[in-house]
């Protein structure tokens, strides 16, 4: 188990355990995200946890040439019920995240510092969300991390309303000129829409 110190830096990958954890402590300074990120390196803990660090061998990915829209969703979004934006309020999306009510979980991973740090990053210019709207309510939305290399890391989503989130998924990444969406971890959600896994080296080709 690694130890982060002040210093922004992390172990090479390939000492992460077979789970896939890497690195304990640290900040959720920009600097150490942004290091983090560009080395394939994600920050995933509960709130009463110090910083958890991950790299897990496979990844699960999500390549866009694969992305699958099933003939229920084409009619959803033929029906234009949405309007997805973003970047219009991330605010918002990383609250919403943050607030809904997951299967299985207590909790949320979200805490009030995730929610500051990845706020920093979005001025930034680093972190990204995607908003769907329906009668000018958000009703979904999704938010990620893109350092501009072509690969979009996606962190967390909520919606309201059924379909939501994928409309907005589906939509942002047919309208983009993403390489490869980082899902991180398995969900059936993201297995249905195409999501699967490839290996560390793999992933690490696209960094």
């Amino acid at each position: 188990m690694h130890f982060l110190s002040q210093k922004i830096d992390f172990p090479k990958v390939t000492e992460a355990s077979s789970e896939g954890l890497l690195a304990v402590g640290g900040d959720l300074s920009p600097e150490r995200l942004i290091h983090a990120y560009a080395n394939g390196i994600f920050p995933w803990f509960e709130n009463e946890e110090p910083i958890l660090w991950w790299a897990p061998d496979p990844r699960f990915v999500l390549f866009p040439e694969e992305l699958k829209v099933s003939k229920s969703m084409r009619q959803v979004l033929k029906k234009k019920q949405f309007k997805v934006t973003v970047d219009k309020d991330f605010s918002s999306v990383i609250e919403h995240c943050a607030s809904a009510k997951r299967d299985g979980q207590l909790g949320t991973w979200i805490t009030d510092d995730m929610i500051a740090a990845y706020i920093k990053l979005h001025k930034m210019g680093y972190a990204k969300s995607v908003e769907v709207w329906q009668n000018g309510n958000l009703v979904a939305g999704l938010y990620g991390v893109d350092l501009g290399n072509k690969l979009f890391c996606g962190e967390s989503m909520f919606t309201k309303v059924s379909n939501g989130s994928k409309v907005g998924l589906i939509t942002f990444i047919q309208n983009s000129d993403y390489k490869l969406i980082d899902c991180q971890l398995h969900t059936n959600h993201l297995e249905s829409l195409g999501a699967r896994y490839i290996s560390r080296p793999q992933f690490h080709q696209f960094l």
